[in-house]
């Protein structure tokens, strides 16, 4: 049964992983946040919202 040799599916199921494993969070960490807060730019402002009905 050429299931239950693991000569020619594991390599090619091995590498494939390795090369996503190794590429991957290289392309995720490019994503990088362009405008970062900060805290001396940002302030928190709060808003209060007015039922008319009270």
């Amino acid at each position: 049964m050429p299931q239950l040799i693991p000569d020619p599916w594991f390599f090619i199921f091995f590498f494939s992983w390795a090369i996503i494993l190794l590429l991957a969070p290289q392309k995720i960490l490019k994503h990088t946040i362009l405008n970062e807060p900060s805290s001396k730019t940002s302030k928190t402002t709060y808003h209060t919202w007015t039922w008319p009905w009270s």
